[in-house]
């Protein structure tokens, strides 16, 4: 088993122990959709594809905090960012905008990227070493400036 697996499996019982309902909730979805996809692919996942699902996660809660926000709903906003926050305690610290940027600049000097049309390369370098990291839309943005 993955040590994030493990870790997940542990937040649960102590969830389970402290009556933390709100909380067991969304430890309860990550690990759902984590045994998912095992069940869907047969494979048992290891901690890169478990921060991939949880990554996803964490962008579906962003898109619904803001289609909340737009529609004037903060209780529900609110609790988008609960569960936000709660994925969030499982993935790696999040690097700073200086340490992203100089990770695209070494990406972009390494694929000899000089066009919108070398994103694609750039992308496909930074993903796994940002994955769970940084928000990817933010990242693909400061790509688009750079290249442009």
């Amino acid at each position: 088993m993955s040590d994030l697996k493990s870790q997940l499996k542990d937040a649960q019982k102590q969830a389970m122990r402290a009556k933390e309902k709100q909380r067991l909730v969304v430890i309860r979805s990550m690990l759902a959709e984590i045994k998912r996809v095992e069940v869907d692919e047969r494979i048992e996942l290891d901690d890169a594809r478990i921060l991939a699902i949880l990554d996803k996660m964490l962008k579906q809660r962003r898109d619904s905090i803001s289609q909340f926000e737009a529609a004037e709903r903060a209780d529900l906003a609110d609790q988008e960012k609960y569960e936000m926050s709660v994925v969030q305690e499982f993935l790696p610290a999040q690097l700073s905008a200086e340490e992203i940027s100089d990770m695209i600049e070494a990406a972009v000097a390494a694929t000899g990227a000089t066009s919108m049309q070398d994103m694609g390369k750039i992308m496909g370098q930074l993903k796994p070493q940002l994955q769970g990291r940084a928000d990817m839309g933010k990242v693909s943005g400061q790509i688009k400036a750079r290249l442009s």
